[in-house]
């Protein structure tokens, strides 16, 4: 081994004192949806009920969401996944694909949209006016939700503190469903057009958007909200409550 000329040991120097001066430790990226602490998602079977009525929303363009089954042929997504902002237009319904059971690149169903229905009043381009609108209706040229494996809207809403659960495809690990079963019902608000928003604590980053904040109610799962939106930074969210959603469809 040929020694250190000084020019070399001068480096060496330079670099240890670098090295001395860092951090201890690499600085948090702070994550939507997911708080500092421990991460309380856990990856849950996706052949089991309520998990085997929440799909991945997949878009020909590359984009990720999640949705849940309402029906056999019917789902729900959040309204922002089927816009496309680089042309300022919705995208194809024939380009939307729900898929149910996914799990690292193997899947139970398969479905491709044949229309979707946007809630009234959503407007894409101001979403914070717009937030409790920001849902859509998918349907699917396949019975997906047929033989009871679908969720229904709980009509009514629900009070500050109650447990909740938030499932979908966070973007961070979108090969698996995960989900958070410690969270509840942090609060309630409303966006600029006076619909009402549900606060939760749950973590759940992008790709939960669409997903369903789920409640059990004598003995069986219920869809109480639909994630739209996750905090930067801590395990916080708002979702469109279901008796919202429940009332428009109603109304149709």
């Amino acid at each position: 081994m040929r020694p250190l000329n000084p020019r070399q040991w001068l480096r060496c120097f330079a670099a240890l004192a670098l090295m001395a001066q860092a951090p201890a430790t690499l600085p948090q990226v702070q994550i939507p949806g997911v708080g500092p602490g421990a991460d309380p998602r856990v990856a849950v079977d996706v052949n089991r009920a309520p998990w085997w009525a929440v799909g991945r929303v997949q878009t020909e363009l590359g984009a990720r969401c999640t949705g849940f089954l309402i029906g056999p042929n019917t789902a729900l997504t959040a309204a922002h996944c089927l816009y496309y902002t680089r042309s300022r237009h919705y995208l194809q319904p024939s380009s939307v694909h729900f898929v149910t059971g996914y799990t690292m690149g193997a899947f139970t169903g398969h479905a491709r949209a044949v229309a979707f229905r946007v809630a009234p009043g959503y407007q894409p381009l101001n979403e914070g006016g717009s937030a409790g609108a920001d849902w859509a209706v998918l349907t699917l040229d396949t019975a997906l939700g047929a033989n009871g494996r679908s969720l229904p809207l709980y009509a009514a809403p629900i009070a500050v503190g109650d447990p909740v659960v938030l499932a979908g495809y966070g973007q961070d690990r979108e090969e698996v469903m995960e989900a958070d079963l410690t969270c509840a019902v942090s609060g309630w608000t409303g966006d600029g057009g006076d619909r009402d928003l549900m606060k939760h604590s749950c973590a759940g980053t992008r790709g939960t958007s669409g997903g369903p904040v789920l409640m059990q109610q004598g003995g069986r799962w219920v869809v109480v909200g639909l994630q739209i939106l996750a905090e930067l930074g801590q395990a916080d969210g708002l979702a469109v409550p279901s008796f919202a959603i429940k009332s428009t469809l109603q109304a149709k």
